[in-house]
């Protein structure tokens, strides 16, 4: 039988309800407690922490606080990945992150959806996972939207909405986001 939570990472329908997903969004929220919080400076502690929240994170993962996720376990990052204040991952799918990539302040990645049909909606919602490829900057306060992959070496402009993905060395601004133009290799 399948779980709730294999549900959730398949992409398939799901009760975010679940006693077990219900529990993980828990453990997340107090080590997020503790991190934004507790142990706001860089130190041993919040390294420990980071390392509980997002365990497949490669080196030199730097999370300036506040910072909010809702599993934390879903992120996947290269090395040498920083994230600015106030940036939001609802991680209820696999979000993958390259090498070398900086997200500004406000940025939110959203794996969550939910359906279209309103009975539905009323219990269930689903995930699409998010790709982001190495060497990319995410401006401020972007949304990367369900089920996109941005190439490597991107640029997203601030407040853009990206709801589509976007190829290799693109510079892609607006809302929705439009690739505006190739960048240099």
């Amino acid at each position: 039988m399948i779980t709730e939570k294999e549900k959730m990472i398949a992409g398939e329908y799901y009760l975010a309800g679940d006693p077990v997903l219900v529990k993980d969004r828990r453990k997340s929220k107090n080590l997020l407690h503790r991190l934004n919080v507790t142990e706001y400076r860089v130190t041993k502690k919040a390294r420990e922490i980071l390392k509980e929240l997002i365990p497949n994170a490669g080196a030199n993962l730097y999370i300036e606080p506040p910072f909010f996720c809702d599993y934390g376990y879903n992120i996947s990052c290269g090395e040498n990945v920083y994230f600015n204040v106030n940036c939001v991952v609802l991680d209820c799918a696999k979000v993958t992150i390259g090498s070398n990539v900086f997200f500004a302040p406000g940025v939110q990645l959203y794996t969550a959806t939910h359906p279209l049909d309103a009975e539905l909606r009323k219990t269930l919602e689903n995930a699409l996972p998010i790709t982001i490829g190495d060497d990319c900057w995410i401006g401020g306060n972007s949304v990367i939207c369900p089920g996109i992959t941005i190439g490597n070496g991107c640029v997203i402009g601030a407040g853009s909405v990206v709801t589509k993905d976007i190829p290799d060395n693109s510079l892609a601004v607006g809302n929705p986001a439009k690739v505006i133009r190739k960048l240099n290799v």
